[in-house]
């Protein structure tokens, strides 16, 4: 298909997810109770994907919590520690920190084979898996017990992912997304984050996506300087066939950035804000398309918002979806599509 469209990863939560995770904290909820939530939340998702149009959905991540923080329960070695900000609104400051006690692993995996089984069973569509990076989990981690510095800290953490990476493909998975905002974020491992992408897919017989952006926790960018100039040398040398960018909040000047390194891999371009309360109209997404054709050759065009939508409302996500399809439907048609 010319111009496909997909998502990065996160659903809008329904009202009634919010509240059962509340039930859920105080113990109200047994496993087959959760379990049905985790059915019904997913499919929302996937139905909402569905009737929107998208070609590729995901699962909707629908029972993670605040993105990476979950996969923590689910790794041993480590001990929680208490948030150093906890007044007033959530933003960075108040992230749960964990201190390194032990040697990590996560000998039952870190749940997101389980995830897309469940969605695959829902959905006939083609379903695209998202991964945390080796990066982006080891962020809140603080060293400890047996390590001494990041990189062997990392080098544990590449092999959680790796695994996690194997038992999907092994789950019938064909197509997996490594997101790692950590990199577009922290500028200093940019230039080498590769290394760690590369090591976590090595043997993954998938189609393999990386996603870097600029943070969207509670809304707001991390990063002061927006700029990809910095990731672009590691971005070429990942091994992957598809490179998923924001650029519809920041605008498309990083664009031009796509040509002074060449590659032949796909740019899953964001053409959605997920930061703006507001949704895109179909033509805002199309004009939004047409300056990305000006840099990239259609056939190696995704499109996608630019983040995921956790932090956007339900009701807001699904009039961006709308806006998304029949954006990329109007474009193709004037493609010959």
């Amino acid at each position: 298909m010319l111009l496909p469209t997909s998502v990065v990863g996160s659903h809008g939560l329904p009202g009634w997810v919010w509240l059962a995770r509340e039930a859920m904290d105080a113990g109200r909820l047994g496993a087959v109770d959760v379990r049905e939530l985790m059915e019904d939340a997913t499919q929302a998702a996937l139905l909402d994907q569905e009737r929107a149009g998208v070609d590729v959905l995901t699962t909707g991540e629908m029972m993670r919590v605040r993105f990476i923080i979950g996969f923590y329960d689910r790794i041993k070695g480590l001990r929680t520690l208490e948030a150093p900000r906890k007044l007033g609104q959530p933003l960075w400051d108040t992230n749960t920190p964990f201190e390194v006690v032990d040697k990590i692993a996560a000998p039952d995996g870190l749940g997101i084979v389980e995830e897309w089984k469940l969605a695959r069973s829902l959905t006939t569509r083609r379903l695209k898996a998202t991964v945390p990076g080796p990066y982006t989990l080891l962020v809140p981690l603080r060293l400890g017990g047996p390590y001494r510095d990041k990189d062997t800290l990392l080098a544990d953490l590449v092999a959680i992912v790796n695994a996690e990476c194997r038992a999907l493909v092994a789950a019938g998975c064909d197509f997996i997304q490594i997101d790692e905002p950590h990199s577009g974020m922290y500028t200093g491992t940019a230039p080498r984050f590769n290394k760690g992408v590369n090591r976590a897919v090595e043997g993954v017989d998938a189609k393999i996506a990386v996603h870097v952006c600029f943070g969207n926790l509670y809304g707001r960018p991390f990063a002061a300087v927006r700029d990809f100039r910095n990731v672009y040398p590691a971005l070429r040398d990942l091994t992957a066939s598809q490179i998923v960018l924001e650029y519809a909040n920041r605008g498309m000047e990083d664009l031009k950035l796509w040509k002074e390194f060449p590659t032949d891999k796909e740019l899953g371009a964001g053409v959605i804000d997920v930061k703006a309360f507001k949704s895109e109209t179909a033509a805002e997404v199309a004009e939004r398309i047409r300056a990305v054709l000006k840099i990239v050759a259609p056939e190696k065009l995704w499109l996608n918002p630019d983040c995921g939508f956790w932090e956007t409302p339900r009701w807001v996500v699904k009039q961006k979806l709308a806006a998304l399809v029949e954006g990329a439907r109007i474009v193709r048609k004037e493609l010959g599509g």
